[in-house]
């Protein structure tokens, strides 16, 4: 898996979830957007290592699925620009409430919108953020 796979994933997962919420179905709509962010950050994680390779599996604190530990993974640069403005604070509260484990939980419609709204706002939503730093040098 290489940064170019886990950005193209990122996309994928974003879109899976748009669809998802398009089509009433709130708990996979919350459950995939959460793992389109996480697929963004181990892209920026990738951006680090040689050749652009995510680590091997014994880094363990790459093969993680909490959003605020993967963001502080990243760097101070990513910390401080999901802190810059207002609107970006707001979404990345939102965002970093996600976890792997909604895949056995139910959500309400107004959370996976708010989930999805805060991912993919075009200026301050967190994946057009996280993307600014897909291709950032170390």
């Amino acid at each position: 898996m290489n940064r170019s796979d886990l950005q193209r994933l990122a996309r994928i997962r974003l879109r899976e979830a748009r669809l998802l919420l398009e089509n009433d179905c709130y708990d996979g709509a919350y459950y995939i957007g959460g793992y389109a962010v996480e697929c963004s950050l181990k892209a920026c994680i990738a951006k680090k290592t040689r050749r652009h390779d995510f680590p091997d599996r014994d880094a363990n604190k790459y093969y993680i699925h909490s959003l605020e530990k993967l963001a502080a993974t990243v760097g101070p640069q990513l910390i401080a620009e999901l802190a810059s403005t207002v609107g970006i604070k707001a979404n990345w509260a939102i965002v970093a409430g996600w976890t792997h484990e909604t895949r056995y939980a139910f959500t309400t419609k107004p959370r996976a919108i708010n989930l999805i709204k805060a991912i993919s706002a075009p200026r301050e939503g967190i994946m057009a953020c996280i993307r600014r730093h897909w291709s950032r040098s170390r």
